[in-house]
């Protein structure tokens, strides 16, 4: 599955590699993108991450998804 999410705290690369460091521990993550520009995070994934587990640590590390 992949799914988008829209994080309006995106403001630098430190800002992406936190989100791809921290998204890409998370059991069942297989890839994260992240575009600055468009302050958005493409993320691919199997179970047992759903997208409810993305947001929430997303919220965690402090780049809230809308």
């Amino acid at each position: 599955m992949q799914s988008t999410f829209k994080v309006p705290a995106i403001h630098c690369g430190h800002c992406a590699k936190t989100i791809q460091i921290e998204l890409g521990d998370l059991l069942g993550v297989t890839e994260v993108e992240v575009n600055v520009d468009k302050k958005s995070v493409d993320v691919t994934f199997t179970d047992p991450v759903d997208e409810a587990g993305i947001r929430s640590l997303l919220e965690e590390i402090g780049y809230p998804a809308d």
